[in-house]
């Protein structure tokens, strides 16, 4: 062992960081759960909102299904931005685009003005998360990457939480309205981000030799379609779409199945989307804390298997127990463990000329698939008088099944050093 090594594993893991490295994280990880707050809030009140404008569970879903079809387009555009200008400025947009659409939703006349607001909400949340991802992973040492990865991606599933807790305790005060209002919180962190985040070091080297050996990748995005990285971008983009599928077959309806068929109140539907956007916070990190251990793509593969089993449990019960703790379980699997490790595992797939453009990407287009879940499902749930849980079992399953096949033909990446180097340039 190196005298190098033997000092790095006698420091612990979090003093190994710089304060700059610790900067830089904490604003993707802010900038990402605030995001996923101002996305999910409106898991929590599409029913209110259907009620409002006398419109149908389908028609409303299907707000939700064009703000993640936008998303692609808000994340391959910042993407492209970050790799050619840096990290930074694409993310204070992207949170100031998120925060102001979700303030001025809560003003909608009409269900054809809200779906305007959260399609354009949704080009500011797609920018957003591989723009954080990149700063975050670039930035962080690589023996705890895969950790930090999962504490992260799991802050999507804390921003869920924190919609739910307030959808419980300030619905009956402030309405669907008042929900969407509070969304211009998250734009306060700009602030952060402007004075304390400086640009990634591997970055700023990656760029300095493009022009210096003009090299320069102008064009990232036709670059991940190239001979040599193709094959990297299918399977990625495989996984990423199946993730989706599960995740939105998992939540999207879920809601509305506790309001809609078991006429739940606020506060005990809020109970175990809570609790288990809470417990996928814990297990996402519990998760990436293994992908340093086994890899990334078993600590993946392992929670996924565990998807298909609990659904039937919180689907077909009636007994309000027994659905909050399969819920919370599916947490851990479905929407917690399954998630934890793709900020590391993408950016670690990828060189640094294209990584932001690249993962977002692969990421983005997954919320593609998942956005058809919430209408399709709803569709077969009122056409076919099935009920919501059985086309969100199908979902899940075939979804889950897809993703582990994904991860078991794509590469593993666990101690991949993120380096400057010229690699498709």
């Amino acid at each position: 062992m190196t005298v190098a090594a033997a000092t790095q594993i006698a420091v612990p893991w979090w003093k190994e960081p710089t304060r700059d490295q610790w900067y830089a994280w904490w604003a993707a990880w802010l900038g990402w759960t605030l995001d996923a707050f101002d996305f999910t809030v409106f898991l929590m009140i599409m029913v209110p909102i259907a009620n409002e404008f006398h419109a149908p569970l389908t028609a409303v879903a299907f707000v939700l299904t064009l703000t993640l079809w936008m998303r692609l387009i808000g994340a391959v555009a910042a993407g492209w931005l970050a790799d050619r200008i840096g990290r930074k400025t694409p993310l204070m947009i992207s949170i100031a685009w998120y925060s102001l659409c979700n303030f001025i939703a809560g003003f909608s006349p009409s269900l054809w003005f809200l779906l305007l607001f959260r399609a354009l909400l949704g080009i500011g949340m797609g920018a957003e998360w591989p723009v954080g991802a990149a700063l975050a992973m670039e930035t962080w040492p690589q023996r705890s990457r895969g950790f930090m990865s999962g504490i992260l991606q799991g802050s999507g599933n804390l921003g869920f939480c924190i919609s739910s807790v307030a959808y419980g305790l300030l619905y009956n005060w402030i309405g669907w309205r008042g929900m969407f209002w509070i969304g211009i919180l998250p734009a306060l962190s700009i602030i952060y981000v402007r004075f304390f985040v400086k640009e990634p070091e591997v970055w700023v080297e990656n760029r300095r030799r493009q022009r210096v050996e003009h090299r320069e990748v102008r064009t990232p995005f036709f670059t991940i379609f190239k001979r040599g990285v193709l094959g990297n971008t299918m399977t990625a983009c495989w996984f990423m779409a199946s993730a989706f599928i599960v995740a939105y077959s998992i939540n999207s309806l879920f809601v509305a199945h506790l309001q809609a068929d078991l006429k739940l109140s606020p506060a005990l539907i809020a109970t175990p989307v809570a609790l288990a956007n809470l417990v996928a916070f814990l297990a996402s990190s519990g998760w990436g804390w293994m992908s340093d251990r086994v890899g990334r793509r078993w600590a993946m593969i392992i929670p996924a298997f565990f998807a298909i089993p609990l659904a039937p449990f919180y689907l077909f019960s009636g007994n309000f127990t027994v659905i909050v703790v399969a819920y919370v379980l599916q947490g851990v699997a479905g929407t917690g463990g399954m998630f934890g490790q793709i900020p590391s595992y993408l950016s670690e797939r990828f060189p640094t000329e294209v990584r932001a453009t690249a993962t977002a990407f692969a990421y983005h287009q997954g919320a593609i698939w998942g956005g058809f879940c919430a209408p399709v499902l709803a569709y077969f749930a009122s056409t076919w008088h099935l009920g919501l849980p059985i086309p969100m079992l199908i979902g899940t399953s075939i979804g889950a099944a897809s993703f582990i096949i994904a991860l078991l033909v794509s590469p593993e990446t666990r101690g991949k050093a993120i380096v400057p180097d010229l690699v498709v340039a």
